[in-house]
């Protein structure tokens, strides 16, 4: 199972920060691709960041590019991100997500773990 929290609470005005954490528990993610992903209202759930079980191959979605970081701790079982510049229209319920299948992609389609949302709200 996975537990998720979000730093300092779940809203915050544009161009704040934020972080959103999972903990893993039951099951280790050291072998594993893990994921955020989020879904607005009314929108198809995205991919927004990834990164491989070693921590050394990490993508983002074009729109949080240079925005977002994504983090692993496999001693700990975590992962987290850290969320800066914040926009309304980052505004979703997050996920995290494992890959049990890679060790480095985190597909949509191909995620097979996944953890409960954390709504995130982005508002002045």
């Amino acid at each position: 199972s996975w537990s998720s929290w979000s730093l300092g609470g779940g809203s915050v005005q544009p161009g704040g920060s934020l972080t959103v954490s999972c903990e893993a528990t039951g099951f280790t993610l050291d072998v594993y691709a893990v994921g955020w992903f989020r879904q607005a209202p009314g929108k198809e759930r995205e991919g927004v960041a990834c990164i491989s079980s070693s921590g050394r191959t990490i993508t983002y979605t074009d729109s949080v590019k240079g925005r977002f970081t994504i983090s692993r701790d496999n001693a700990k079982n975590t992962v987290w991100m850290q969320m800066d510049s914040l926009k309304p229209e980052d505004t979703a319920m997050y996920y995290c997500a494992a890959n049990t299948r890679s060790t480095k992609l985190c597909p949509i389609q191909g995620i097979n773990y996944w953890g409960k949302g954390t709504l995130i709200t982005i508002s002045s």
